[in-house]
């Protein structure tokens, strides 16, 4: 058969022969079949063939109706040199004449022969110098020379990124971190550093580190991250809390993304009227992507600025989730626009269904399913592999949906997440999967290799369109804060707390990075458009945090212009405490504490009692009443269910002397103390009660300790809006106290001082418990009977008090002990701390008190004050609880 085809083309004088390959692929990429006659019937044509001959291998990609849909088709032509090479050369040039097909000439040279002078290498050097004389110009024509050795170097060069990248973000944001510089902003800087703009510019750089094949890899790697991070936001989101949201947040998040829009797009085609003389559509997409307030942006910078759950951190939470839908909705609309416009408006209309169609399944499919596998999730569990994994597999086909139906392909992977129930079991289950890589792994490349594209150089104002959207830049992030302020100023909100609101809502972050990024790469925008859209967000995200820590300081709100403490309490009014919950093992110690404070009908007993879960897996905290919130959040209940159970048993058996409020609290560790101070100072509490990080076994011996406890109390001392109390359970105080004992002894232990004599009306209060024998210890300075300093006089003035009105009693033991110096007042405490079942202390005394000189060097536990810290030292071999207490701060 081979020689009808070669006489008939010797014959015809042809001067191409095209053959079929023997090979036949299914539409998804399988291999149907294969012919091995016509693989040797095409060996036999390519050896005899009295002309060129070209053998077309099809999969399928080439076979469809190639300008039906779109616009353009892409041809590239791999050039190694050689006369095959210059032949298919010619033959592409050929094709780059089709208004319609964008070629790229992709010339591979080899490392280390840039000087190779062979008869070869000239001939293909002068047909390269053609293309690139002759369509440099060309829109439909790209010459790219890319410097290869082998395969394995193309590893290499990507791992050496990788290593390079990690190196210089982890060092330099060490040193940045320290300013209040956020991390996406260190990595962000970082990468323009690495970029045209600097380092860049080195020929080592330029060779291995924007080789092409390195660059794909890493963009790729870009892109992945990228879907993972925005699957990972739409997890954490409570779709609910737009429900929820306040008429502040509602018109502050609508007014945050539509007035600097709609004035973005008003002064965008004016000036383009004025400067441009052609005006383009694909412009829209950007000016979009300079108005959103992408959610997932700002509860990353809430939560390095540490104010998450702060009452502004919410605001801002809630604001951005009404324009995250909005931004949401707007992106799609844009990219319906460009599709209608470059494809036709039965391609838009086909996107679109397929749109309504997704969040259909979204909603009635995919999220219904995900409560099906909280359900076969027992309690306390972890959920199976399994669906974890047949999730993240649905990411990836909801990525490969998003770009077939001409919508950014992270739009599918984000409402995908957004169905997925936040926070545990599943929701935490999905994000810690993704935490360790994403963020650790994945994000600084992708935030890095999008800064390594910024070339600030090429940013000049004497060009229009740039001079354009820098003009539209500036206008939108004023129009931005301007439209920000507006709400929150009309509801009476402090100056400072709204533009702090404001400046968070127009702050910048990786989502717009990627978008300008994208556009970039499609060659939607310029390289110089891009250079200045890239400078603005490194601008808010730099300056932005900085200027909110400048105008808000959460401690504010915590500052008390009343007295709220024990010792302001009147007799006969109720005394609110507040206690805090953080496992099981609390419950007892803290429920006898409340029951040897003297409940009775004249001096009732309100308690407030949070229990509080780490936040792990959702982006926004909750605060949850058991009394008000039932049905708040899947799972809350049974979450705090033994704590509920139990101060609930604790109200019945206390009927009509104690009323317990019991609250959820889910929020990071580290920002958990404004949930504490938070529900104080609206509860108007005048004690909040925290456990020790220390827990003891039942032989004698510390058995754990939590450092992120430990700090918790240490910012609530700091903090708090009334009295604290820190108490720690050695075991003692646990056990049922009145079942099988006639009396519980308690020891005060008094220097002197604020907390001292907070401590000691505390004591009091046990005093007029029927079971209770209270022995109040003034330990007093050998040299300093004399002192007449007016703390010493209202010392004094409170011991009389329980002197005259106490001695007789048979409850109360008052003894006056004389010490020397710290030392001797060690001696004494040790005597006597295995005669009582809870010794109470005031964490602070008197300054340079001779009962406690030389102590202070000795301290562990600063928190806990001189005499709370000797009391809970591992040295002290004993079973007795102590209660550390402070009086509340002068504001």
């Amino acid at each position: 058969m081979h020689e009808d085809i070669c006489i008939l083309g010797l014959d015809k004088l042809t001067s191409l022969i095209v053959l079929p390959f023997h090979r036949k692929w299914y539409t998804d990429d399988f291999i149907e079949s294969e012919d091995s006659v016509i693989r040797t019937l095409n060996c036999s044509v390519l050896e005899l063939a009295p002309c060129s001959v070209g053998i077309l291998i099809n999969c399928g990609h080439l076979g469809r109706p190639m300008f039906s849909l779109q616009s353009s088709n892409a041809v590239a032509m791999i050039f190694l040199g050689g006369n095959d090479d210059r032949e298919a050369l010619i033959f592409a040039k050929r094709m780059a004449n089709h208004s319609k097909i964008i070629l790229t000439v992709v010339h591979l040279v080899v490392a280390g022969n840039e000087g190779d002078t062979h008869s070869d290498k000239l001939l293909d050097n002068e047909i390269l110098k053609d293309v690139k004389l002759n369509n440099v110009d060309d829109e439909y024509v790209i010459f790219l020379e890319v410097m290869v050795k082998d395969g394995p170097q193309t590893t290499l060069i990507v791992q050496s990124m990788m290593v390079l990248i990690f190196t210089l973000t982890k060092a330099s944001h060490y040193i940045l971190k320290r300013h209040g510089v956020p991390m996406f902003t260190t990595q962000l800087l970082v990468g323009i550093i690495l970029g045209p703009s600097l380092l860049g510019r080195l020929k080592i750089f330029e060779s291995v580190f924007f080789s092409i094949k390195s660059q794909e890899i890493i963009s790729t790697l870009s892109v992945f991250s990228y879907m993972l991070f925005l699957f990972g936001s739409g997890v954490k989101m409570d779709i609910g809390m737009i429900k929820r949201t306040g008429r502040k947040a509602l018109f502050t998040g609508a007014t945050s993304i539509l007035v600097p829009l709609l004035i973005g797009l008003l002064v965008e085609m004016q000036l383009k009227t004025l400067w441009l003389e052609e005006n383009t559509y694909t412009t829209l997409f950007l000016t979009a992507t300079h108005c959103i307030s992408p959610f997932p942006v700002l509860a990353c910078l809430l939560e390095d600025l540490n104010i998450l759950n702060s009452e502004l951190g919410q605001l801002a939470l809630s604001a951005a989730m009404v324009s995250n839908t909005l931004s949401l909705m707007i992106i799609i609309g844009v990219n319906l626009i460009i599709i209608s416009k470059s494809q036709g408006s039965m391609l838009a209309a086909i996107s679109l269904g397929s749109i309504i169609i997704y969040c259909f399944i979204l909603a009635f499919v995919i999220r219904p399913a995900m409560f099906w596998v909280i359900r076969q999730t027992p309690e306390g569990m972890r959920v199976k592999d399994t669906y974890i994994h047949t999730i993240l597999l649905m990411v990836l086909g909801s990525g490969y949906l998003s770009d077939l139906i001409g919508q950014s392909l992270v739009i599918g992977p984000f409402m995908l997440g957004m169905a997925i129930p936040d926070g545990p079991p599943l929701g935490s289950a999905i994000v810690n999967k993704l935490n360790s890589f994403t963020w650790d792994v994945f994000m600084p490349i992708l935030v890095t290799t999008c800064g390594m594209r910024t070339d600030l150089s090429l940013i000049k104002f004497d060009n229009s369109l740039v001079a354009i959207h820098g003009i539209i830049i500036v206008l939108i992030v004023v129009a931005k804060v301007g439209a920000s302020l507006i709400p929150p100023l009309f509801s009476k909100m402090p100056l400072n707390d709204s533009l702090a609101l404001a400046l968070l809502l127009s702050c910048k972050g990786v989502v717009q990075l990627f978008e300008y990024t994208a556009l970039r790469d499609t060659e939607t925008i310029s390289d110089q458009v891009f250079a200045l859209s890239s400078v603005s967000v490194l601008v808010t995200a730099f300056f932005w945090p900085l200027l909110v820590k400048m105008l808000y300081h959460p401690s504010r709100k915590y500052a008390g212009y009343r007295k709220r403490d024990i010792m302001h309490c009147k007799d006969n009014e109720e005394l609110r405490i507040l206690v805090c919950i953080h496992r099981a093992n609390n419950i007892d110690a803290v429920t006898k504490l409340l029951e040897v404070s003297c409940l009775s009908k004249e001096k009732p007993l309100v308690v407030y009692v949070l229990h509080l879960i780490e936040l792990i897996g959702r982006a926004s905290p909750i605060f949850i009443s058991h009394q008000m919130q039932k049905k708040t959040m899947s799972n809350s209940t049974s979450y705090s269910e033994n704590v509920i159970l139990s101060f609930n048993h604790f109200e019945k058996h206390n009927q009509d002397t104690v009323s317990v409020n019991v609250f959820t609290a889910i929020s990071p560790l580290k920002s958990m103390h404004e949930d504490i101070c938070t529900l104080g100072l609206d509860k108007l509490t005048s004690l909040i009660v925290l456990p020790f990080h220390r827990k003891w076994s039942t032989g004698d011996s510390v058995e754990s300790e939590d450092s992120a406890i430990r700090s918790l109390n240490c910012s609530v001392l700091e903090l708090a809006p009334c009295s604290v109390g820190i108490l720690i359970d050695r075991g003692h105080l646990g056990r049922s106290m009145f079942s099988s004992q006639s009396s519980y002894s308690v020891a005060m232990i008094f220097l002197g001082g604020n907390d001292d004599r907070e401590a000691l009306i505390f004591a009091k209060r046990m005093a007029n418990h029927s079971k209770i024998i209270l022995t109040v210890v003034h330990l007093v300075a050998a040299e300093n009977e004399g002192d007449t300093h007016w703390d010493k006089l209202l010392d004094n003035k409170l011991l009389t008090d329980i002197k005259l009105n106490n001695v007789g009693s048979e409850y109360v033991i008052f003894l006056e002990v004389m010490v020397k110096d710290g030392p001797q007042t060690v001696l004494r405490v040790r005597s006597m701390v295995n005669e009582y079942d809870l010794i109470i202390v005031g964490r602070q005394h008197n300054a340079k008190s001779p009962q406690t000189s030389g102590l202070a060097e000795w301290s562990e536990f600063p928190e806990l004050g001189i005499m709370g810290d000797l009391l809970a030292s591992s040295d002290l071999n004993n079973r007795t609880s102590v209660f550390v207490v402070q009086q509340q701060k002068k504001t």
